[in-house]
Parts: C-alpha cells; structure tokens; sequence
C-alpha cells in the first residue's frame, strides 16, 4: 500500500517510528505551549467572513492574484484595503 503526506512517500519505518514515539507518550504541557492554527496576523484574532462570489467574480480574483503572485486570501485582502482608504 502506497501512502504519501503531502504529496511524499512515507515509509513503513517512518511510520513505525511514529508508532513508537506516541506509545511512549509526549508531554502535554509542551504540546500546549505549541500554536494552534495559522499564524495571527495583528494582536487580535481575525475574524472570518464568509463571502459568496459568482465563478466570474473569483476568477477576476484569481487571475489579479496569480498575476500579482499572491494567493486568494492576499488579494482580497488588498483588495479591501483599497477600497477602505479611497473612502
């Protein structure tokens, strides 16, 4: 059986390894100093907004993107910011 992470092989002794290191257990006060989720991006939470756009409408993102070499969420994001300072 193949079995990729990320698009990698991983190997059965990877694997193993894996096994052995949570059967001997991990510590959880170090787990917790970990992050959880993506990375802030101010002092406070963001705040997801859902927003519906027509196949249109997200390919014009899209292609600003691609041609501005950022991703989707980057581009929406400048967007915006556009927007709000011509106001």
């Amino acid at each position: 059986m193949e079995r990729k992470i990320r698009g990698k092989d991983v190997s059965e002794a990877q694997i193993d390894e894996w096994v052995a290191e949570a059967e001997r257990g991990y510590d959880v006060e170090e787990l917790r100093k970990r992050a959880i989720g993506r990375p802030g991006r101010g002092a406070e939470p963001s705040q997801v907004v859902p927003v519906r756009l027509t196949t249109e409408e997200l390919a014009a993102v899209m292609a600003r993107a691609e041609r501005e070499h950022m991703n989707r969420s980057e581009a929406i994001r400048a967007a915006i910011a556009e927007w709000s300072h011509a106001a």
